[in-house]
């Protein structure tokens, strides 16, 4: 009878026990769940700035339709959090070198924002053949003094494709006297923003009925502005450890041909690879210098470089294709 008891006390108290377990567990999951909801309601309770400047012009944010086409933007670039995280690492690393361009035009610097429109920092290629972090066709890139052949694309190059970034935005204001129209057109063309304000009898870009792409473009360019602006109020809250640095580089100027990149690399220390990263123009494994070029050097090479294995496989592999020659 008495072990009948005890084992009854035994379930009982192992029953409270697993009760109490199963308390704490549920507690701490309705906690999570409670700050997760709050943080969540943070996240979509937006509210818009009372007045936004971009580009040194007020935008008419008390009209529904502009308020609105600004909210969307700046709700789609929010959610869609791991990008825009993304694109924060990235502008750490470009934007100071961007606006130092923006500056010597005279420019405004909120034009900056495009870039992430037209490439999201990157040597993107558009099906239409627009190339490099500012979309720039072939026949505009030669027409604003790019280089571009077999074995060189200066559209590649993220500081000289701002350049001429730069000197498209002055033609456009030179033609518009308005730089929202200015950005707008590097989407839709100066010929194609001209046009449909004739056609409109309108002369801002608010007043426009344009196509779904250029209708947000100048919009989504605010949004970034917005959030990167103000990144904490968004949650954005990269340590400056989880941005990308800019790397620093010696700069070499070359007079002679180069008829192999990969062992002219090697010769600077570096490998092939390091040499595209930092001279993105590089096309091939050939260099024809009429004129003398600039090539950059990252000054810190990556600790898994093993300069002295690359040069043995390097040897190696020209032993082996002198073997063969030899063996035919």
């Amino acid at each position: 009878m008495k072990a009948l008891q005890n084992s009854v006390i035994l379930l009982l108290f192992l029953g409270l026990l697993a009760y109490t377990i199963f308390d704490k567990i549920k507690g701490k999951e309705n906690t999570q769940i409670n700050s997760q909801l709050r943080y969540e309601s943070e996240i979509f309770n937006i509210e818009l700035p009372s007045e936004f400047i971009f580009c040194g012009e007020k935008v008419p944010l008390k009209e529904p339709d502009i308020s609105e086409k600004f909210d969307r933007e700046i709700h789609e670039n929010v959610f869609h959090y791991a990008n825009t995280n993304l694109m924060l690492k990235r502008a750490n690393r470009w934007f100071p070198k961007m606006e130092k361009v923006f500056e010597s035009y005279g420019l405004p610097e909120d034009l900056k924002y495009l870039v992430i429109i037209e490439s999201a920092f990157s040597n993107a290629v558009s099906p239409v053949g627009a190339t490099g972090f500012w979309q720039i066709m072939e026949t505009t890139g030669r027409e604003f003094g790019l280089v571009i052949n077999e074995e060189i694309d200066e559209r590649y190059d993220p500081i000289k494709s701002t350049h001429v970034a730069c000197k498209y935005f002055k033609q456009a204001y030179k033609k518009f006297g308005s730089w929202t129209l200015a950005a707008a057109s590097y989407n839709l063309g100066i010929t194609g923003i001209e046009r449909r304000l004739r056609d409109q009898k309108v002369n801002s870009y608010y007043d426009l009925n344009l196509n779904s792409e250029t209708a947000r473009y100048v919009f989504k360019a605010m949004a970034f502005k917005e959030i990167f602006t103000n990144p904490d109020k968004y949650k954005f809250n990269l340590k400056d450890s989880q941005k990308y640095k800019i790397e620093d580089t010696k700069e070499i100027q070359i007079t002679e041909s180069i008829d192999n990149l990969v062992d002219f690399a090697l010769g600077q220390g570096i490998n092939y690879k390091l040499l595209v990263r930092h001279n993105p123009w590089i096309k091939g494994k050939t260099l024809t210098v009429d004129e003398p070029v600039i090539l950059k050097i990252p000054v810190i090479v990556p600790a898994s470089f093993d300069l002295q294995s690359e040069l043995n496989t390097s040897s190696e592999i020209e032993d082996s294709i002198s073997e063969e020659m030899i063996g035919h």
